[in-house]
């Protein structure tokens, strides 16, 4: 009897989706978001972090609208849909900045240079995807497969639109690539990126200059009291420099703009850089090199 050839262990569903070939799935979960940035010239990020329960301001008016119509809406449907009114502002804001930040990057040196990236879903994940796309730049959507469907919002762009099974791979991505942080207001999910990040950087695990900005004063002091931890000495007085609270989308892209500026975009002067501006002194060294 002739043995039907046994399928090679890459072409094996089977054993690919067992325990033993997880090393397997999490290496791959590594090197294919490798390859693919690396095609697309993809090596510096802007990382927006935020609920993906927040509505944009025409979704947040259509949903109240439609309670406002049932004959006996409950007073709780009405009040969560005027709360989602009232936080749709965040995702506008998001959509604002994030097209703005899109917009300087397109004009450094390579064109989106500081490419916009997301958790890929809904509420500020799209936000900030919409954003950049109406800007005519990239972003990038790390999706995650969860219980309840977490789907690619369209605003990604094709390219880049990835689906993570493990966290801690799609996290990993998120922290590698990315030269600055935007938290918007969020939950359990936002918090987590927060204050690992936040860790990360305390404890100089990243050692890149990584400008955070915590969006919205009044929102963040009303869910966590960060001066407390200081005065109860559980972090030092300089951790709460490691971020930058915005009370504004201007003053958010002001600070981001400028310190990219300062730590990525600057270019050392050379000496025989004709546009330098060179001292007597200098003059003299270089003619005596000469």
């Amino acid at each position: 009897m002739t043995l039907k050839k046994a399928p090679k262990a890459y072409n094996d569903e089977s054993f690919l989706k067992s325990p033993a070939a997880r090393g397997l799935r999490i290496l791959s979960e590594y090197i294919e978001p490798q390859d693919r940035f690396r095609k697309e010239n993809v090596k510096d990020t802007i990382v927006f972090y935020g609920s993906a329960r927040l509505l944009s301001k025409s979704a947040a008016i259509k949903k109240l609208s439609a309670i406002r119509k049932l004959k006996n809406p409950s007073k709780d449907r009405v009040l969560d849909a005027q709360v989602d009114l009232e936080m749709s502002r965040y995702y506008e804001d998001t959509v604002k900045l994030s097209h703005l930040i899109t917009e300087w990057s397109m004009k450094q040196e390579p064109a989106n240079r500081f490419v916009v990236c997301s958790g890929g879903g809904p509420g500020i994940m799209e936000a900030s995807n919409r954003g950049a796309k109406k800007a005519g730049g990239k972003s990038i959507g790390l999706n995650i497969s969860l219980p309840f469907e977490q789907n690619p919002n369209p605003y990604i762009t094709p390219t880049l639109n990835f689906e993570f099974h493990y966290f801690f791979m799609r996290k990993f991505w998120f922290a590698y690539l990315a030269k600055a942080l935007v938290i918007m207001p969020g939950g359990y999910g936002t918090f987590d990126e927060l204050f690992e990040l936040l860790t990360l950087v305390q404890t100089k695990k990243i050692r890149k200059k990584m400008p955070i900005v915590v969006y919205d004063k009044l929102f963040w002091q009303n869910v966590i009291n960060f001066e407390e931890l200081a005065n109860k000495r559980l972090i030092d007085k300089d951790d709460l420099k490691l971020f930058y609270v915005a009370e504004t989308v201007e003053d958010a892209f002001e600070y981001l703009r400028l310190e990219l500026g300062k730590q990525y975009l600057q270019k050392p002067v050379s000496l025989f850089n004709q546009k330098a501006k060179i001292t007597p002194k200098e003059k003299k060294k270089l003619r005596k090199i000469s």
